[in-house]
Order: structure tokens, then sequence, then C-alpha cells
């Protein structure tokens, strides 16, 4: 136990179980506070996850959008920056998606890869802006990345509404995809849910990140960018250049949960007046996965479960959804707070040691 407790305190891969469950806990105390029943909360949640294959099916569709915007964020933070610019990125691949779905018509094994494609780059494109303004001018990341969210929402919805709109179509304002990555295999397998092929792309997204980013020449690049800029620009790097391609590869990653939501999910964009906000999660799922691409897979796990799981605990215990985002806040302030989860075992090392001193 001491050796356990010992590992614990120096490797913070196991910070985030704990504050996991810390949240779980203060969760449970928050639900008896309002008089709900805090055991058949957390089963109704279970039940409704894994209840049906159609419910398994549908929870791994709500992580693989929460898994593509983590790895966006994590990937622009190992390289020193900071974006929470994934839900314009998000909003942009969509569009992208979408306006090569309408605008060009070819066979479907072509029409499909090349409207991924597309999403992909406009999403990086609206992400290599941010870096651009960072290597250029100067400009606070946070700030623009920020203001190019709510760009991003209504240049779209202009851009739909003035050039993708079919006539008859403006009192709805919604335009089919185009092209599709859906799977009727996957959604049978799972009956009849509404998993796609876009979950396939994710999890290879986890293994792409870790090995662009730690086993390539560019990766350390932008790694060494992100630790010390003075030293990689005296080394002979292009730091300017290198903050550019973060946020580019980083805006591909949310462009690319984008495109398989509006090509695998719903299959049709409509004009928005708010955004889906996944790309604001992505944030707390690379957070609570340390910013690593398999923590974050797990983490994204977790988030889809409590999200999707919400409307069980909603429907059979009558507990607001609004309580799952309160739980999500708490294992994310025990997530940063982990000098604080640290601190509550040290009584416990304490003990430990004058038992081994003795």
């Amino acid at each position: 136990m001491n050796k356990w407790m010992k590992v614990f305190m120096k490797d913070s891969a196991l910070v985030p179980l704990v504050a996991i469950l810390l949240g779980l806990l203060a969760g449970a105390v928050i639900m008896l506070i309002g008089g709900f029943n805090p055991l058949k909360s957390y089963a109704a949640l279970v039940e409704k996850v894994f209840g049906s294959s159609y419910d398994i099916g549908e929870t791994m569709r709500e992580i693989t959008p929460l898994l593509l915007c983590g790895l966006s964020v994590a990937f622009a933070y190992r390289t020193g920056l900071f974006n929470i610019g994934a839900e314009g990125q998000l909003v942009m691949g969509m569009l992208g998606a979408v306006w090569v779905g309408v605008g060009v018509d070819l066979p479907a094994f072509i029409h499909a890869p090349l409207a991924i494609i597309a999403g992909m780059l406009t999403g990086g494109m609206w992400g290599a802006i941010v870096g651009w303004l960072k290597a250029a001018r100067g400009i606070n990341e946070v700030i623009t990345s920020i203001m190019m969210n709510w760009i991003a929402l209504y240049l779209a919805n202009y851009l739909i509404g003035r050039f993708l709109l079919a006539e008859g179509t403006q009192r709805s304002g919604m335009i089919n995809a185009g092209a599709s990555i859906t799977s009727s295999w996957l959604s049978g397998m799972f009956g009849g849910s509404r998993l796609h092929w876009g979950v396939l792309l994710a999890v290879l997204a986890v293994p792409v990140f870790y090995i662009l980013l730690w086993k390539t020449k560019q990766g350390y690049e932008l790694r060494a960018v992100g630790h010390n800029p003075h030293a990689a620009q005296y080394a002979g790097m292009n730091v300017k250049a290198n903050i550019v391609k973060a946020m580019f590869v980083g805006g591909m990653f949310a462009g690319l949960a984008g495109v398989i939501e509006v090509l695998g999910v719903f299959g049709y964009m409509t004009r928005a007046a708010a955004s889906t906000g996944h790309g604001f999660d992505g944030i707390a799922v690379a957070l609570l996965g340390g910013n690593h691409p398999v923590g974050i897979l797990f983490s994204s796990i977790l988030f889809g479960f409590l999200t999707y799981g919400s409307a069980g605990m909603s429907f059979e215990a009558d507990v607001p959804p609004e309580i799952i985002r309160v739980i999500i806040g708490l294992v994310i302030f025990f997530v940063a707070a982990s000098g604080l989860v640290k601190w509550l075992f040290k009584p416990f090392m304490a003990k430990r040691k004058k038992e081994a001193a003795g």
C-alpha cells in the first residue's frame, strides 16, 4: 500500500481517476441536498448508457466529437498554445464538408472522402488564422480563438443563406449534406442507432496525434517551440511558421468533428442560433485527459457516458440534466486542483511512513 501511495503521489496520471471519484461523490451530496436519490440516479445513468445495443451505439456516437475536439485542444496545448476556438473550427468543418457535398456530384466512394478532406482543411484554415494573428501580430490566441467562434457561426449562417439554400428551403434554413458516411451495417449492429464510420476516423486520430507529435521531426519542432520559443529560434527553427502549423493541425481535428456530425449523424446543416457545445466540452476533455491522446480517449468516454446518460437520470430519477454539468464541472475542478487531491492523501502517507519507521 505504501508503495502504491508513493507511486500515486509521483504519478499525476492517477490524479484524474481520484478527481472523477471525488466529482461523483460531490455530485451525490448535491443530489441529496436537492432531495434526489444519488444511488437511483447513478443507476439510471448506467442503465441509459448500457441498457440496450441502441443506447451503446448512441453513446459511442456522443463520444466521437468529444474525442476529436479534445485532441484539437490538446494538440495546441502541447505546442504552447491554448485553443479555445475548437467550436468555431468545428462549425467551419461542417460548412466545408457540406459545401463540397452539395457543390459537386461524384460517386459516393470519392464524394465522401473529398467532403471529409474539405471539412478538415476548412477547420484547419480557420485555426491557422488564429495562429497567424499570434505569429505575425502577437495577438493572444485565447482572445482571437474565442472571437473566431462567433465569427464562424454567423459567417456559416450567412453563407448557407446566401449560396447553399435551394428554392423553397429559406424558411427551414436547412440544406442536405450531399455526401454521407453513415453505415447501415454499424447502425444495424447497434439497434438502429446513428453510429457511423466517423467513429473509426476518430479512433484513428488518436495514434495519428501521437505519431505526429512524438515520432516526427515536425512534431519535435512543434513541441520545442511550445516549450521555449526563444531557444527554438536560436536552434534555427521557424517559430512563427510552427505556431501557424500547430493551430492548423488542431483546427483539422476539430474540423473533422464537424464533418462527422454533419455527414454521419444529421445528414444536413442548418442556420443555427447557437453552437453545438462540443468544442467547449473538448477543453474539459483535454484537461481531464492530461492533454495526452490516450488520456483524452478515456476522458471522452467518461464525458460521453455522463452526457448521454443524463437523459436516464432525468427520466428515471427526475434529476435535472444540469446536475450532470455540475458533476462534470466538479471533476474538472478536482483535476485542476491536483494539489488538493494529493493533500487529501497526505495523512495516509504520513501514517504509512510512521508504521514503516516503527
